[in-house]
C-alpha cells in the first residue's frame, strides 16, 4: 500500500484534488468525513460536545448544529482546543482502522488521506506517509472563494484562515506542492503528475517485495 497525505488550507481546492485522485483509482479517506462520523447522534463524541458547549449546539433532531459550533470555535482559540481534545482522539482511532482496512483489501492500493491537520497527524504518529502533497492557493484567492462560494463575510473567511496552520508550516511538510492559483486544467495536470509518480513508486515497492519474497534479496 502506498499512502499519500493530502492537505491544504481552507478553500485551497484540496477536495477537488482528492476527487481527481479518486477518479484515477486512489482509495480516498476523508478526515472531515471521519470527523462527522464521530459526532453523529448517539456517539460519545456528540455527548461530550453538548456537555462542553451546551445544548444550543444541537438541532431539534439531535444532530450537531455546525454553524453554531463554528461561530464559537473560530472566534475563540481556547474553545477550539477544547473541541479538538474531544474529537481528535476519536478521529485518530477511526483513521487507523480505515487505513488498515484499505491495505488489507488491496495490498497494492494507493490511499489518499485527505486531512486539514496533517502536521498534527504526523506529530501524533498517526500514520507514516509515503508522499505528502500540499494544495496551495494564496490567502486572498481563498478569501474570495469563501465569500463567493460559501457565503461567508471577509471577516469570517479571514478568521477561518487564521485558525489553521500557516501556509509556511504546511509548505514545509510538502514533498509536492500543487499550485491552485491558476486554471482548473493547470491544477489537474499537476494532480495527474502526482498520480503517475505514486503509481511508479508503488510498482517499485511491489517489485522489490516480490523479489525479496522469492529469493531473499531486495531489488535495487
Amino acid at each position: 500500500m502506498y499512502l499519500i497525505g493530502l492537505t491544504g488550507g481552507i478553500a485551497s481546492g484540496k477536495s477537488t484534488v482528492a476527487k481527481r485522485l479518486a477518479s484515477l483509482g486512489a482509495v480516498g479517506i476523508d478526515a472531515d468525513q471521519l470527523a462527522r462520523e464521530v459526532v453523529e447522534p448517539g456517539t460519545p463524541g456528540l455527548a461530550a460536545i453538548a456537555t462542553e458547549f451546551g445544548d444550543a449546539i444541537l438541532l431539534a433532531d439531535g444532530t450537531l448544529n455546525r454553524p453554531a459550533l463554528g461561530a464559537i470555535i473560530f472566534s475563540d482559540p481556547n474553545r477550539r482546543e477544547r473541541l479538538n481534545a474531544i474529537t481528535h482522539p476519536a478521529v485518530r482511532r477511526l483513521t487507523r482502522d480505515r487505513v488498515a482496512a484499505a491495505g488489507a483489501a488491496d495490498p497494492h492500493a494507493i490511499v489518499v488521506y485527505d486531512v486539514p491537520l496533517l502536521a498534527e497527524a504526523i506529530a501524533g504518529g498517526l500514520v507514516t506517509f509515503d508522499l505528502i502533497v500540499v494544495v496551495h492557493a494564496d490567502a486572498e484567492v481563498r478569501i474570495e472563494r469563501m465569500v463567493e462560494l460559501r457565503g461567508l463575510t471577509r471577516e469570517e473567511a479571514t478568521h477561518r484562515i487564521a485558525a489553521q496552520a500557516s501556509d509556511a508550516d504546511r509548505l514545509a511538510l510538502a514533498d509536492v506542492v500543487i499550485d491552485n492559483n491558476g486554471t482548473f486544467d493547470a491544477t489537474m495536470a499537476q494532480v495527474d503528475a502526482v498520480w503517475t509518480r505514486a503509481c511508479a513508486a508503488e510498482a517499485r515497492v511491489a517489485e522489490a517485495r516480490g523479489v525479496e519474497a522469492t529469493d531473499g534479496t531486495r531489488a535495487p
